[in-house]
C-alpha cells in the first residue's frame, strides 16, 4: 500500500494526463444564440487525407458551436 495515496482510491494510470483521457466527444456545449448549454449534434464537414473535420451544432437552434478534427494513424485515401 502506498502511504501517499488516500485509502480507497484506485492508483493513477501510468503516463501523463494526456494518456488518461484519450479523445473527448462533447455531449453539451454553451450556445450563444440560446444563451444556455444545449445538447449537440456532430456533423461531418470535410474528409481530409489524414482524418476528418467535424462540426458541433446546437440540437435546438442548429447554431454552429465549434469544430473537432479527428486524425487517424495512416492516410484514409489509398493512392
Amino acid at each position: 500500500m502506498d502511504p501517499r495515496r488516500p485509502a480507497g482510491r484506485p492508483p493513477r494510470a501510468q503516463g501523463g494526463p494526456e494518456d488518461s483521457f484519450g479523445e473527448f466527444e462533447a455531449s453539451a456545449l454553451f450556445c450563444n444564440r440560446c444563451r444556455v448549454p444545449r445538447p449537440v449534434r456532430e456533423r461531418l464537414l470535410l474528409v481530409l487525407p489524414d482524418g476528418e473535420l467535424r462540426e458541433y451544432l446546437c440540437a435546438v437552434c442548429t447554431n454552429s458551436l465549434g469544430t473537432r478534427r479527428l486524425t487517424v494513424g495512416g492516410p484514409l485515401l489509398a493512392g
